[in-house]
């Protein structure tokens, strides 16, 4: 198991009082597996600080204006590839099926694409298979750490660790296609409003499902998925 990849996405989950005291743990992670680069792990620092220091309510409402309330830095990947259309479902469909073949079922309330979810999942297989499954979405990924990196928000050094552990570049058109879409303003709930409207599908979570990283984070750094069969 890749712990690093379950510290990284415990850091882009929702905070929380069990995340804040994790953070020793997470760090201590990132620094043991030596997987996310020195220069981009010391850029991590601030983050780890920020949660280990912040007011848990400060820290919850910054989350929501950057990753709810802004489509264009959504954390749910194929949002930004189809959007709410038809064809997100098919990939949200290959994408469990990925998930079972491996053995596991999603337990989670977010949907599969979710990339915390996605960074649990891959921290149960090879390196080299994680670089390469973070690879298919490296355009996204890139994109979405220079969104946050202009933005100036320490959650860009998490966004920025992925993409140099995936050999992910701004300079591909995927990646520039993406970044050239105008930012959303998280303050504009009117503008907000009308662009989810107008999507031709949603897709809900399963209510009866467990959330995946915000509870019981330290018991979790080294616990596996559900298995499928369970």
């Amino acid at each position: 198991m890749i712990r690093t990849f379950k510290a990284l996405s415990a850091l882009l989950s929702y905070p929380s009082t069990e995340l804040q005291e994790a953070i020793p743990a997470i760090r201590d992670v990132l620094e043991a597996e030596a997987i996310v680069p020195g220069g981009a792990l010391y850029a991590i620092e601030p983050l780890l600080a920020e949660f280990e220091t912040g007011d848990i309510f400060d820290l919850q409402e910054r989350y929501v204006l950057l990753f709810d309330r802004s489509r264009t830095l959504s954390l749910n990947l194929f949002e930004h590839i189809h959007g709410e259309g038809r064809d997100r479902g098919g990939a949200m469909v290959d994408l469990l099926e990925t998930y079972r073949a491996k053995g596991f079922d999603l337990v989670a309330t977010e949907l599969p694409d979710h990339l915390p979810v996605l960074l649990e999942f891959i921290s149960t297989l090879s390196l080299a298979e994680a670089r390469e499954m973070l690879a298919d979405a490296g355009h996204i990924i890139a994109a979405l750490a220079e969104r946050l990196t202009r933005r100036e928000t320490p959650y860009a050094s998490v966004l920025v660790a992925l993409s140099e552990i995936a050999q992910a570049s701004i300079e591909t058109d995927e990646a520039q296609a993406l970044i050239a879409e105008k930012d959303d303003d998280p303050e504009d709930l009117e503008a907000l409003d009308a662009v989810y409207e107008e999507a031709m599908v949603t897709f809900g979570p399963d209510p009866n499902a467990g959330c995946p990283v915000s509870r019981d984070i330290l018991a979790r750094m080294d616990a596996p998925l559900r298995p499928a069969n369970a």
